[in-house]
């Protein structure tokens, strides 16, 4: 779709979306998101302009179709991916690929740590993916050096980045706003550090007492995002692993530094979104968000969960779903999608399945309770479809048709039941949704209670 886009006129020095934007140019990307939002195309510009909202795509992604991020426009979810060192390979990854998509990802990232050659499977990832793709570069980083991180230098993750941006990586997770003074602010926590970027950055510092090399180097790194139109998501390497750590200093000291980073990349025109917390109390969610908005200058914000209790390992993609229900409502741009794995092991295809169906059902009662237009529409034409009995319109309007029908046929397999006015719930006999109040019935019943004595309450 984008290859013409893309030879047109992206031969300049910085070809982000916020560059054209802050120009006065309506990019054939604005549009294609303007028809899909169902928002103006100048609303897009203005937004991408502000920096309130990203539309991650790498010039060198050109099977991409173009989607936005942002308060502006329907709330996202991402599903993870990724190959490790223990279990699975491309084929598998590439088939969670096209799950994710069939199931409604609106990004997927690519996790992998190992199980094969990570370039290749980058590379048949985004060959395969109408999807914006994000990945944390620190995680091949680490690779290139055999695990030996205490070598790492500055120039070994500006080569990766460099690298993986020229793949067409549309967005990369970089923990930048981990400090070396941050450190000790993680003495009281229950979980320390559970960022696996920030960890391998953490434990960098410790042993050099040097600065995080991506925060001095940051600026290397916004040179190589405007060549390529790679969207920064700047990781929370302090987030709360556990409800205890919620909301504490060393989060909060770590967004602050998030939102100066932020600004710096808006000088120059990349694009940015802030990454937010992991485990929280559903009482700080809104606080949490807000403080985001405020620190970051409303820079689209792109959480994981968060999960508001601990005490569910196996149930994980609920206790965060109804997090980022929350987060959304309260203004989140993206969900993170988590699986009924997280915490125990590595997502297989069923995992990504009930994890991504859990956050789409998140996204979207996000976009109803913020009243965005048309959220609701699917949603009364899927009642009318259960009030008529229409048993196949209700699959085809459901977030997983086919776990609808499966449900449904477990009891009532065969084709008669399509029609019948009754699930195996009530029974055939006594369906309150049988009772049909039409017009007249209603009308006659009007006139009854107007000429009636009053109803006395008892």
């Amino acid at each position: 779709m984008r290859t013409e886009w893309v030879s047109k006129r992206r031969e300049h020095e910085n070809v982000s979306q916020m560059h054209y934007a802050r120009q006065g140019v309506v990019t054939e990307e604005m549009h294609y998101v303007s028809h899909r939002e169902g928002l103006p195309a100048d609303l897009v510009r203005e937004e991408v302009a502000r920096g309130r909202m990203i539309i991650p795509a790498n010039v060198n992604h050109t099977n991409l179709e173009p989607m936005a991020i942002g308060i502006a426009s329907k709330c996202k979810v991402n599903a993870n991916i990724g190959a490790s060192p223990n279990s699975s390979n491309l084929d598998e990854e590439l088939a969670k690929l096209h799950l994710a998509v069939q199931y409604g990802a609106d990004t997927v990232m690519d996790l992998s740590t190992g199980g094969g050659n990570l370039d290749a499977i980058r590379t048949a990832i985004i060959q395969a993916s109408s999807v914006p793709i994000g990945t944390v570069p620190i995680y091949q980083v680490l690779e290139s050096v055999h695990g030996n991180l205490e070598k790492l230098t500055a120039d070994d993750f500006l080569h990766v980045i460099e690298q993986q941006a020229q793949q067409g990586v549309d967005y990369m997770t970089i923990h930048a706003g981990l400090l070396i003074e941050y450190l000790p602010l993680v003495r009281h926590r229950l979980t320390g550090i559970v960022s696996r970027g920030g960890g391998i950055i953490a434990r960098w510092m410790l042993h050099h007492h040097r600065q995080n090399p991506l925060y001095t180097h940051f600026r290397d790194i916004i040179q190589i995002f405007k060549k390529y139109d790679v969207s920064f998501s700047l990781g929370d390497s302090l987030r709360p692993g556990c409800q205890h750590d919620a909301s504490d200093e060393a989060q909060l000291s770590e967004l602050k530094t998030l939102g100066q980073l932020t600004r710096s990349a808006w000088e120059q025109d990349v694009q940015v979104m802030v990454e937010g917390p992991g485990h929280v109390p559903m009482d700080q969610i809104e606080f949490n968000v807000r403080k985001q908005m405020e620190e970051c200058s409303e820079a689209p914000f792109y959480v994981l969960g968060p999960l508001v209790t601990d005490i569910a390992p196996g149930y994980d993609h609920i206790t965060s779903a109804i997090g980022a229900a929350l987060a959304g409502w309260y203004g989140t741009a993206m969900l993170c999608y988590v699986t009924p794995k997280e915490h125990l092991g590595l997502p297989n295809a069923e995992d990504v399945r009930n994890g991504l169906i859990a956050y789409k059902i998140a996204a979207h009662a996000a976009d109803i309770a913020r009243h965005r237009p048309g959220a609701r529409d699917r949603d009364d034409a899927l009642s009318i479809a259960r009030y008529n009995f229409d048993w196949n319109k209700q699959f085809e309007l459901s977030l997983d048709p086919e776990r609808a029908r499966e449900y449904h046929d477990e009891t009532l397999p065969a084709d008669i039941y399509k029609t019948a006015e009754f699930c195996s719930m009530c029974g055939p006999k006594f369906c309150p949704m049988q009772t049909k109040l039409d017009a007249q019935a209603l009308t006659e019943l009007e006139k009854f209670l107007g000429n009636a004595s009053p109803v006395v309450n008892v």
